[in-house]
């Protein structure tokens, strides 16, 4: 449950520190703090000209990677992008293509 204190003595002991059990979200938001933006293989790249602002592919990011201000799309926030591609899928402009990812 969100916000439950964990059990030291559930938690596990690995040089020193104390790690809190697995798959437990112990603060909500959390994912703020963790940017996962490093697992993408692939990357969106927006193209303004085609874009017509209709906003699928921000209403089907997953991950929240594309913000917006005042009803319109602003550039993806690489941080959180994982590369899915589902932004890419959704746009019926060809606005988004996935390059690979450079790093």
């Amino acid at each position: 449950m969100p916000g439950k204190k964990v059990d030291k003595a559930a938690a596990t002991k690995q040089k020193g520190k104390i790690l809190d059990i697995g798959a437990v979200v112990l603060r909500p938001g959390n994912s703020v703090e963790n940017k996962t933006g490093g697992w993408r293989a692939l990357r969106p790249v927006w193209n303004k000209e085609k874009c017509t602002q209709c906003m699928i592919c921000w209403m089907y990011c997953p991950d929240m990677a594309i913000p917006q201000k005042d009803g319109k799309r602003l550039e993806t926030d690489f941080d959180f992008c994982k590369g899915c591609g589902i932004c890419k899928s959704e746009c019926v402009f060809g606005a988004i293509t996935m390059e690979k990812e450079k790093k």
